[in-house]
């Protein structure tokens, strides 16, 4: 049986637009203090699968710093304060490719690194998606719309270095919603 730990002591050491950190003092479940036990903290983020009424999937490519390099992803960003997941993934895919989905779902919820970090990542399928609209991109963003065919599935996710949405296609194509 998993049994919790408890917080013994906290105090925030890095507070930061979207990043904090958190210096945790802990008592684990089997009765060891832990000292400095260092938790994340960042926003929750949701990001959407794709596909058109053509059996294309919509994707978009950025640089990723952390990367250092062009990054094959899932349109995707941050929640605004008290925006539902579905409405966030729905936002993010008109704002970073100008396409409408036809209909939309939740896939799955997922929390990225839980052993260090508090937040959860987000999944939806959108299908029948149309385009109906430019980019609305922020400064920061330097995004381009890619289209692939679903019979790309497996090359795609080879190309891939974001893991979560990897394991988003994939979980997709195991339910049979892109088939």
């Amino acid at each position: 049986m998993t049994r919790s730990w408890k917080t013994l002591d906290s105090e925030l050491i890095l507070d930061r637009k979207w990043l904090r950190v958190r210096r945790d003092r802990v008592l684990t479940g089997a009765g060891v203090v832990i000292d400095e036990f260092h938790v994340i903290e960042s926003a929750p983020w949701a990001a959407v699968v794709c596909v058109t009424g053509e059996r294309e999937l919509v994707l978009v490519e950025q640089y990723r710093h952390g990367h250092r390099g062009p990054s094959l992803e899932l349109p995707a960003g941050v929640l605004e304060p008290g925006e539902a997941p579905l409405a966030a993934a729905v936002r993010e895919l008109r704002e970073e490719t100008g396409y409408e989905p036809g209909h939309v779902q939740e896939l799955w919820s997922v929390r990225p690194e839980p052993a260090r970090h508090e937040q959860w990542a987000h999944f939806a399928l959108a299908t029948g998606a149309r385009l109906v609209r430019s980019q609305a991109l922020d400064a920061t963003e330097e995004v381009t719309v890619v289209r692939r065919p679903l019979s790309e599935l497996d090359a795609i996710v080879g190309e891939m270095v974001h893991g979560l949405h990897v394991a988003a296609l994939l979980l997709a194509a195991r339910r049979g919603l892109l088939a």
